[in-house]
């Protein structure tokens, strides 16, 4: 008689194909806390990432007069500085910021940059090769002390080094002037850039951005000293906090937006102005036009050689910029914030309508209200709006992108465009204008944290927005790149091959994964929120970010500190096999009668298979005792010994255990395969015969005693007929092929837009929009 194979009650329901092979080493660092890769801890920056009992930041004041010439496009400027020395170091010298000379002749930037001949090139592309040999960057005419006498300078490239009569003291302030003139430079010509101007061949007038216009303090700082690192036109800015008193000489006609808030209005507005400036402070529902867009192309056909000097004052600033057209026109609205009243303002030039009038200012308003909830209520008195045709941002005031056909027509492209810059620059008062990180250094600090809140605002402006950077996704193109163009996000800015994937996007991913998939909204808006606070006014280092989130949640986030800001590994985690076991709960009659029935149909079955002459006939001779032996022997016979040994174990069995036992539970065990190398939580759908399903999720911390393989055994009453690994694609998995039970044929995405023609670039990117072009 055939040997019967034993029944055993498990089911193998579908092995993925094979994987590649696998380092010895399971257990490596990915679940090591941080150490000494961060800063240690001191008197004035905690282990809980707040500031220390012994904190300090430098202090600088500015008195600044400034006159713009509109006939040769030139400025000339004179400021005080009072620079106050709250360190306990002793300083020799300050380090003073001259960014424009970033667009000199000499300037290293072009110098350092590659470049190549291609067989096809435009005249943009070898302008850039040839550079300029413009008169632009500063011209220093004097630095001096209060007394008048000359301070020594050394200046280098962007640069300049202020040489003290005597060391300053802890404790103590200094004073000094600088006297300087620059030339403006055409910001829409290929040296580019965020401040210059704009010229309007059709009426023949000019639209100033006036930022990173005046020498301006470097910081000094505990953890770094002084962040004097060349400006290179991408690393942004390290600036001091301090108040200051602005005078703006332009022609009479101009109007004037400014950081601060205007001192004297009377003497520069007229009394129409005037009196809709005054109607809009009053105005919560919708913005107040106070210089109509008539009334600009008035202006613009007859040009004043009057002038008008604009007062504004600020405090606690971190820098001041300001912008200047006969071309503006102007509205504005309040906004309700901390118990005081906000003013969201508009500038923007007739090419900029209907689209301006319509959203920009409503913008504004609604990024305000958005970041407050989850940060601070915004301090400033102010936040403007410029249409520049660019995007860069400064304390209460940003140029932004977004500008319609001539026609006054514009695309769904170009709207959502608009309003995605609006929303990150007016965001950027928070990060990093009030919560001061340094943007040479470490980019990601103010424009991930920003992307990730401008991608929260944008989805409450419109639940379908269609947000270019946020959803896990999104990322995932970036996260498939080739090895070698990929940088950690700690990575120093001006090193970073793919900067807006690097340090926008990713970052704002890992936050949003962070908040959504493995810490919870409440959890992490809680501890956001605190490290929002106790470092708003100051300046913030990534530890203080990363030790204040784990501090105020109680959740411990090296291991996604490590992979997502230090590490370049994509996910990429398999669902390699699904086994399905039940209990074997028969008594020994019915599985003997199990197991004869079984037999019975492996016998018929070979029986109908194989045709018996094809059998070869072995002739085997056996002892006739043994013979009998088997002959005699029937395995499906139920003995004493099985029913005693049955007995014996339900016996043993408490009633819980019996419970259990009959319970008719479906045991499902997962393997999962961690092919990418940054470890996840396991967000698994399971989607029961009865065409219900669930959503099991798993923390990442699973992976700790095995970084490579885990398994985990789910125990369902239904049967399960499919499973699905990340369902709502929470964790930016780059192969979604391996993620199905049974195996799925995934296809490649791609987004579709209606409409022909394509979609028209924007500023801020490109989002699949349709292309039919509508008004306001």
């Amino acid at each position: 008689m055939r040997k019967l194979l034993p029944i055993v009650v498990l089911m193998f329901l579908g092995i993925q194909p094979g994987f590649a092979q696998w380092s010895a080493q399971n257990h490596a660092e990915r679940f090591e806390q941080l150490g000494t890769m961060l800063r240690s801890p001191n008197v004035y920056r905690t282990a809980s990432g707040a500031p220390g009992h012994m904190y300090w930041q430098q202090k600088a004041d500015h008195e600044i007069s400034v006159e713009l010439n509109d006939d040769n496009q030139s400025i000339k400027g004179w400021q005080k500085v009072t620079y106050y020395n709250n360190s306990p170091d002793p300083l020799k010298y300050l380090w003073i910021q001259l960014d424009q000379n970033e667009r000199a002749k000499d300037s290293n930037t072009p110098k350092t940059a590659e470049s190549s001949i291609n067989p096809r090139m435009n005249l943009r592309q070898l302008e850039n090769i040839l550079w300029h040999d413009l008169d632009l960057g500063y011209k220093i005419h004097s630095v001096k002390d209060m007394t008048g006498k000359d301070i020594p300078v050394t200046i280098n490239h962007t640069m300049m080094r202020v040489d003290l009569p005597q060391p300053l003291l802890p404790g103590q302030k200094t004073e000094f002037t600088v006297d300087w003139s620059f030339n403006i430079h055409d910001r829409m010509s290929f040296i580019g850039g965020r401040p210059g101007y704009e010229y309007f061949p059709n009426d023949g007038n000019y639209l100033y951005t006036m930022a990173e216009w005046f020498p301006r303090m470097a910081v000094y700082s505990d953890f770094e000293g002084w962040q004097n690192k060349q400006f290179a036109g991408r690393g942004e800015f390290a600036l001091t906090f301090g108040d200051y008193k602005v005078k703006i000489t332009v022609p009479a006609d101009h109007m004037v937006g400014a950081t601060g808030v205007l001192q004297n209005p009377q003497e520069v507005l007229s009394p129409t102005e005037l009196q809709r400036w005054e109607t809009a402070k009053k105005t919560y529902d919708k913005p107040v036009i106070i210089r109509t867009q008539a009334e600009a192309e008035k202006l613009e056909k007859a040009k004043s050689k009057d002038k008008k000097t604009w007062v504004f004052h600020a405090e606690n600033v971190r820098d001041f910029a300001w912008t200047s057209s006969r071309k503006f026109i102007w509205d504005a609205m309040a906004v309700k914030q901390g118990g005081k009243d906000v003013m969201a303002m508009s500038y923007y030039a007739k090419e900029a309508n209907p689209l301006w009038e319509q959203y920009s200012t409503r913008v504004v308003a609604h990024t305000i209200k958005s970041y407050a909830a989850k940060t601070f209520d915004y301090p400033y008195p102010t936040a403007i709006s410029v249409e520049a045709t660019n995007g860069m941002e400064y304390p209460m005031i940003c140029f932004n992108y977004g500008r319609p056909d001539a026609d006054g027509t514009y695309s769904d492209a170009i709207k959502y465009g608009m309003i995605s810059v609006i929303i990150h620059e007016v965001g950027h008062n928070f990060f990093p204008m009030i919560v001061n990180s340094d943007e040479r250094q470490w980019t990601w600090m103010d424009e991930g944290l920003n992307t990730f809140m401008q991608y929260m605002a944008e989805q409450e402006w419109d639940r379908n927005y269609p947000s270019r950077r946020g959803p896990a996704h999104k990322i995932v193109p970036y996260m498939r790149s080739e090895k070698n163009t990929l940088e950690p996000i700690m990575t120093n800015s001006e090193n970073i091959i793919q900067f807006g994937p690097n340090a926008y996007a990713k970052p704002a991913t890992a936050l949003v994964i962070l908040r959504e998939t493995i810490m919870g909204r409440e959890l992490f808006d809680y501890a956001f929120k605190e490290y929002a606070q106790r470092w708003m006014f100051k300046h913030p280092t990534p530890e203080d970010f990363f030790r204040t989130m784990e501090d105020a949640s109680a959740v411990d986030l090296d291991w996604f500190w490590r992979g997502w800001f230090f590490g370049t590994e994509p996910v990429d985690i398999a669902l390699e096999t699904v086994n399905w076991y039940k209990m074997d709960n028969r008594t020994p009659a019915e599985k003997k009668a199990d197991e004869k029935k079984a037999f019975e149909r492996e016998e018929d079955y070979i029986s109908k298979t194989f045709n018996q002459k094809d059998v070869p006939q072995t002739v085997v001779e056996t002892d006739p005792a043994t013979r009998d032996f088997y002959n005699s022997y029937n395995p499906f016979t139920l003995t004493p010994e099985d029913e005693k040994a049955y007995n014996d174990f339900m016996a043993r069995l408490s009633p819980k255990e019996k419970e259990l036992l009959n319970s008719g539970l479906n045991f499902y065990e997962l393997k999962f395969k961690n092919l990418g190398g940054l470890v996840m939580p396991l967000i698994i759908q399971l989607n029961y015969v009865d065409g219900t399903s669930e959503v099991e999720r798993i923390p990442a911390e699973i992976w700790r005693y095995d970084e490579w393989e885990v398994s985990k055994v789910f125990a369902k009453k239904k049967e399960v007929k499919s499973v699905l690994l990340d369902p709502y694609r929470e964790t930016a998995d780059i192969d979604e092929s391996n993620n199905h039970w049974p195996q799925q044929y995934v296809p490649s995405r791609f987004e579709m837009f209606k409409g022909a023609g394509g979609v028209r670039g924007a500023a801020s990117g490109d989002n699949p929009m349709k292309r039919a072009k509508s008004k306001k």
